[in-house]
């Protein structure tokens, strides 16, 4: 997994929820290096989607070893544009979002921050529920995840 141009990236997908939001959640991801994947995922019995979406992403990104090129699929719009679009302002205005209010999950967006930093990393947003068959099956284990919960 070296971050070298020539590799092939590292492919990920993720996905979290919960039900009810807030209520009890689970989060998924599968990583796949050529023909190598890994499943990961876990829940909480008290928390939000949005905490789920970005658990799946930091506990993908801190299971890699070494630096490496990554695509994370997504079909959180919360992660791909927090990451990508908004977390540059948070941390110019000391993690207040443009209300000058405190960003909501700071120390998940931080620990994201931190597990992507190695890594050069591509988000990417997929359509949830629309046929992505790795998409539907990082939801799958997510809500199963949730389900074991109790």
């Amino acid at each position: 997994m070296a971050s070298d141009e020539t590799q092939p990236p590292v492919e990920i997908w993720t996905d979290g929820g919960c039900k009810p939001n807030p209520g009890p959640g689970g989060w998924a991801a599968i990583l796949r290096y050529g023909e190598t994947e890994r499943e990961f995922s876990g829940g909480d019995p008290a928390t939000t989607n949005n905490r789920m979406e970005l658990m799946a992403a930091i506990s993908a990104l801190e299971a890699l070893k070494r630096p490496c090129r990554v695509v994370v699929h997504t079909d959180s719009e919360y992660v791909r544009n927090g990451i990508s679009r908004w977390i540059n302002g948070w941390v110019r205005n000391n993690w207040r979002n443009s209300a000058k209010e405190p960003v909501a999950n700071m120390a998940l967006w931080q620990r994201l921050l931190a597990a992507a930093k190695p890594h050069q990393v591509e988000w990417r947003w997929v359509r949830g529920h629309a046929g992505d068959p790795m998409n539907e099956r990082a939801d799958r284990l997510a809500t199963e995840a949730r389900l074991r919960l109790g």
